[in-house]
């Protein structure tokens, strides 16, 4: 007699099918709500934030560290800019973006010159909105363009918002490119200057991104007089001074600066600039 073989139950594929989804992603999302939501954390909070053993959250918290999102200090972590960045972001950075076409456009028609805005992700600049001036050569760049924070003048406005130890975290020890003769490269001088820009309030980047431009920033800030942003504006150093650009451009980007702060925040004020 031929012999028989059994039969699987139909239902044991579906049974032993793994469920779709990412576990690790889910813990670890879990992990960076709690750093946003509560600050310091170490390996044992993170594991009971995504229910998860301490070795596992303290991977997840090594890899944050090496992503530049957190800091670690001892057997603590603590987020930084960018991780706070994840949370801020997408309703405020449109509303600047929609706000911003018109007041660019203005400030662009008054000077001739093109005018940007950016936002700081991580250590470069992000340009989310900008007004191109009409010329043989244009200068500045794009929308989604990046820049580093560094040693473009919207970069230091951008970093001149943070306190004191987060600038240290993103300037760090690290070497750093010298783009021209004029480039800042040693940390500390590219601390002192951002610091030195949170006291003026604005910048000015001469030649030290690329050799014959300058460029200028500003602050704008929200209701709580936080920075978000840098409005700048760039120029061929042939055509207009650093005196030019500190005493003719400078008071028309403040004034952009604050228009913008005016529509998207009901706020308006302008801390007078000291002396260049």
């Amino acid at each position: 007699m031929p012999v028989k073989r059994a039969r699987k139950p139909k239902s044991a594929s579906v049974e032993t099918r793994p469920a779709e989804g990412m576990g690790g992603l889910a813990k670890g999302l879990a992990i960076i709500e709690a750093l946003a939501t509560r600050g310091v954390q170490n390996s044992a909070d993170a594991a009971r934030a995504s229910h998860s053993t301490r070795a596992a959250a303290r991977r997840c918290l090594l890899t944050l560290v090496e992503l530049g999102y957190v800091e670690r200090i001892g057997r603590e972590f603590r987020p930084l800019p960018r991780l706070r960045n994840l949370g801020r972001g997408s309703n405020l950075r449109e509303r600047l973006i929609e706000e911003s076409h018109p007041i660019l456009a203005r400030g662009r028609d008054q000077l001739n010159e093109s005018l940007s805005l950016a936002v700081l992700d991580g250590d470069s600049v992000l340009f989310i909105a900008r007004a191109e001036a009409e010329q043989i050569i244009s200068t500045g760049v794009r929308i989604g363009a990046r820049l580093p924070a560094y040693c473009s003048a919207t970069g230091r406005v951008l970093l001149s918002g943070l306190d004191d130890k987060d600038i240290r975290a993103i300037v760090g020890k690290k070497a750093f490119p010298q783009r021209t003769a004029k480039t800042l490269t040693k940390p500390a001088d590219i601390v002192s200057e951002v610091l030195s820009v949170r006291e003026a309030g604005f910048s000015v980047s001469d030649e030290e991104i690329e050799l014959g431009m300058r460029s200028l920033a500003v602050p704008v800030n929200d209701h709580d007089g936080k920075l978000v942003a840098a409005m700048s504006v760039s120029v061929y150093s042939a055509r207009v001074s650093r005196h030019a650009l500190i005493k003719t451009l400078l008071p028309v980007v403040q004034e952009c600066a604050t228009q913008l702060e005016e529509a998207c925040f009901g706020k308006r004020s302008r801390s007078k600039p000291l002396n260049a």
